[in-house]
């Protein structure tokens, strides 16, 4: 028994903490046995509860393991370190997010090529966009700050433009299942994404203080 299953069998458990502590055992189960051999039985089993436990929040193994992956995803938050600069921001926060989510991506692809989805009537890419919500507030930290020192004007950029940065980085760690190298994080950054941000104008007009390429 390991030492989060024996935790879990010690404590009553309720509400919130019991939800998440589901959630939590089914990932380990995921991680460990892979979506095909998953049950809702083996997720109770290391959950050290019942299965009707499970059912009363889940109708099927699909809406489980997709609701563990989200949870997963949703409690080891990326720090966004702030440079001073969008262009330092953005290299920085982008290279965390890819070598953080870089084995999380290959193991929620590894459930959906041995069949999740079938049951949460959610097509491929509406999955993809809950896996990597590009809308979260940490992901325009470094917009709002850009904005706040004049950098950009997000009054004018369309939210697609701002999108485009992690959308590339999602469809690479979906695609290669493996942290993007430096140089394609940097082409990312300066070859696409900060010429069409300079095309909208900074805050206050200023050229010299449109988006800083250091």
């Amino acid at each position: 028994m390991t030492t989060g299953t024996r935790t879990r069998a010690r404590r009553r458990r309720r509400g919130a903490q019991l939800e998440a502590d589901l959630l939590d055992a089914t990932w380990e189960e995921l991680v460990e046995v892979g979506f095909a051999n998953l049950t809702m039985e083996s997720v109770a089993a290391r959950a050290r509860t019942g299965i009707a436990v499970l059912y009363r929040r889940w109708a099927n193994k699909d809406e489980l393991v997709f609701a563990a992956i989200q949870h997963r995803r949703d409690v080891s938050p990326v720090a966004v370190p702030d440079t001073g600069a969008l262009r330092g921001d953005l290299l920085a926060h982008l290279t965390a997010l890819s070598d953080a989510l870089a084995g999380f991506f290959a193991i929620a692809a590894a459930a959906a090529f041995s069949g999740l989805l079938a049951g949460t009537g959610l097509t491929p890419s509406q999955v993809r966009d809950k896996v990597m919500d590009t809308q979260k507030p940490r992901v325009r930290i470094p917009y709002q700050r850009a904005h706040d020192r004049g950098e950009i004007n997000l009054e004018r950029i369309p939210s697609a433009v701002l999108a485009l940065p992690y959308d590339l980085v999602r469809h690479d760690l979906l695609m290669g299942l493996k942290p993007l190298k430096p140089a394609r994080i940097q082409s990312i950054v300066d070859e696409l994404f900060l010429p069409l941000v300079q095309g909208f104008g900074a805050r206050e007009g200023d050229a010299a203080r449109r988006v800083r390429r250091r």
